[in-house]
């Protein structure tokens, strides 16, 4: 089976050392050393040596903070192989023979949202799963882009990508590089702070008027819809984002579903007949 065994293995050379890299979770998450202590019912006294280096926390301690601090189980490891310990949480392949059932619940999510899109991405947003109608809409993109590992963000705002049939080109962009950079915010990720450099750089797409705007896209100003210009015409759709709840598995804790609804009418009956042709 594809799977990293739970064992103990020294850090990089390059991991800082637990206490440090305690302290920027907590300082991340905006707490003081007595909010953190008080609220996992440390000593605040021990919590200031740990992150100082003059004491080295037990496995349960560092995984009572990190559950506390919300760390993700990938920096949940790295945090217990830089005290010495052993790793919690193993990391499998959705083809992995254990994760069959994790497999099964993707496919039926993508699959039972037809006749709208759905995508499963891991962390850094790379496409892992496609429905058959999110594959076709994926026919716009630029061939270069769906090679190997695709990104869907960058395929999204890539010039060469979805960018010039996004009618509300500005908007959209401004949103995915705010919940971009709310999820580096929250992370510390650096292949994801990487990416939004990378987005950042793209050109600013133009945004056609108000006027092209439908009474049924306004949606009240609860969320920002998608309105794609399609050989099936401009189809405009709103999003929702599924996660797995308490995952122990580092790629399943990673994994999200995207799934598209249709905004107005237009753009659900339009799917329907689409996928009709499938």
């Amino acid at each position: 089976m594809n799977r990293r065994p739970l064992t103990a293995s020294a850090p990089s050379p390059h991991t800082p050392p637990v206490g440090t890299l305690l302290r920027d979770w907590r300082q991340r998450r905006r707490l003081s050393q007595l909010d953190l202590a008080l609220d996992t019912e440390v000593s605040a006294r021990h919590l200031s040596f740990i992150e100082t280096g003059r004491a080295t926390p037990s496995r349960d301690m560092l995984l009572r903070l990190a559950e506390r601090l919300d760390i993700p189980l990938r920096e949940r490891n790295t945090l217990l192989m830089a005290a010495g310990h052993a790793p919690a949480y193993a990391e499998r392949t959705l083809a992995d023979p254990s994760m069959a059932s994790a497999q099964r619940a993707v496919s039926l999510i993508l699959q039972g949202h037809m006749p709208y899109p759905a995508i499963a991405v891991d962390s850094h947003w790379n496409l892992l799963q496609a429905n058959p109608i999110a594959q076709v809409l994926m026919r716009s993109v630029d061939p270069s882009l769906l090679q190997g590992q695709v990104n869907v963000l960058r395929a999204s705002l890539h010039p060469k990508g979805f960018a010039p049939n996004i009618v509300n080109g500005s908007d959209w962009r401004a949103h995915l590089l705010s919940r971009l950079h709310q999820q580096i915010e929250a992370s510390g990720d650096p292949v994801l702070s990487a990416l939004l450099d990378e987005l950042r750089d793209y050109p600013v797409p133009a945004q056609e008027g108000t006027a092209a705007h439908s009474t049924d896209d306004d949606l009240g100003g609860v969320a920002v819809p998608l309105r794609l210009r399609t050989p099936f015409g401009v189809l405009s759709f709103i999003s929702t984002t599924t996660v797995f709840g308490t995952p122990v598995d580092i790629t399943l804790s990673e994994l999200a579903l995207e799934t598209f609804f249709p905004a107005d009418e237009a753009t659900q009956h339009a799917l329907q007949s689409l996928a009709a042709t499938l």
